[in-house]
């Protein structure tokens, strides 16, 4: 369980790669971000850089999700 927690959180750490990391080493998320137009918005490529910027940890949370479902069931559950 808390190794979906870590992921999770590294891959949205917004703040530290937007403020300190350089433009051609960027990660996906702040690079989202940047998808965005200034005067138009093309909601293709919006909802296309939006999906592969969760695919990761869609993937994650499918792969592990027994392990997450158990690791919350585990205090919960007498016997």
């Amino acid at each position: 369980m808390v190794l979906i927690w870590q992921f999770a959180n590294i891959w949205n750490d917004f703040i530290f790669a937007a403020t300190i990391v350089q433009n051609e080493f960027q990660p996906m998320t702040v690079v989202l971000k940047n998808v965005a137009g200034s005067f138009t918005v093309e909601w293709n490529v919006q909802m296309a850089a939006a999906f592969l910027t969760a695919l990761p940890t869609l993937l994650v949370y499918i792969i592990m999700g027994r392990f997450f479902l158990r690791g919350l069931l585990a205090g919960s559950l007498k016997g």
